[in-house]
């Protein structure tokens, strides 16, 4: 990209702002600051590409100084910033005509890619780059990990957490997890714990096992079930998770293409792949991510 993108960064927290504008400049970025939603609208004067827009400021908040701001210039693409606990209300900011959202503290390198792709969203869409899998995954800090220690009653209690109160607009879908990530004491993912795997985990060991006689595989057959799950998920409710997980996911880095993480799902028949950026954890891209990436390209 030959142009020099011109970022408006907006936070209150005045290391944050300068800290982050050095790390754009960088990487190639032109970054202007405000430390409030009032000084925010006064700088849409010096016509910045893209907004960096923190939702909690004293005085004007987020949500206000996006209303301003659309009101003012309503193709310039906005990217909210939010701590963990205020994820609802940045998924809200989406609906109010927000191009994207960030969890702090946000990847470097994850908000550089929004800011290209909100930066190409005005621009000829025959010219707009494909995402790469950063650019689509789920930021690490919005999926749900366990320690190796926990049992399948943890694992049960947060799968289900995570299926509550999910969001469904014109705007925005979001999708419950059907996996947890096992981490081990020192943070590194060790393994994975699906409600695929919960089921296998229930079901009767014989089942695996060398087939019976003609005699004996009357009393395995399916007629004798009756009761048998109820039973089995109890019994099996404070079996660690280390014992019973998947192995560590696949994983990708960061800046691969979409079509290399569809290829490896599709090639590895796995449903999620672990994002690396730098050596770290990073996120996950799941089908989910890819099936959506798919509507957007159709939709455009």
């Amino acid at each position: 990209m030959s142009e020099k993108i011109k970022v408006l960064m907006v936070d209150d927290e005045e290391q944050f702002r300068s800290t982050t504008k050095k790390i754009l400049n960088k990487k190639g970025f032109e970054t202007i600051l405000a430390g409030s939603g009032e000084e925010a609208i006064d700088k849409l004067k010096e016509n910045p590409d893209v907004v960096i827009l923190d939702i909690k400021m004293p005085g004007m908040d987020g949500h206000q100084a996006l209303n301003e701001i659309k009101k003012l210039s309503p193709e310039l693409p906005v990217i909210m910033l939010t701590g963990h606990g205020a994820l609802p209300s940045a998924r809200e900011a989406l609906v109010e005509g927000a191009f994207d959202y960030l969890t702090k503290p946000c990847d470097i390198d994850l908000l550089s890619s929004k800011i290209k792709d909100a930066y190409l969203s005005g621009k000829d869409p025959n010219k707009i780059e494909e995402k790469r899998v950063m650019g689509v995954m789920m930021p690490i800090n919005e999926y749900t990990t366990l320690n190796w220690h926990q049992t399948i009653e943890d694992a049960i209690d947060q799968l289900r957490e995570s299926f509550v109160s999910k969001v469904s607009t014109s705007r925005i879908l979001e999708t419950g997890h059907r996996s947890v990530l096992v981490v081990d004491d020192e943070k590194n993912v060790t393994g994975i714990m699906s409600i695929r795997d919960l089921l296998k985990l229930i079901m009767p060991p014989y089942l695996s096992a060398p087939k019976p006689s003609m005699a004996d595989s009357v009393q395995y057959s399916p007629m004798f079930w009756t009761g048998m799950f109820s039973k089995t998920i109890t019994q099996k409710a404070t079996t660690k998770l280390k014992d019973v997980m998947s192995p560590d996911p696949f994983t990708i880095d960061g800046g691969a293409s979409l079509m290399e993480a569809a290829y490896m799902m599709v090639d590895k028949k796995v449903r999620r792949l672990v994002v690396m950026i730098a050596g770290e954890v990073a996120g996950l891209i799941r089908e989910q991510e890819l099936f959506f990436e798919i509507e957007k390209i159709l939709k455009k």
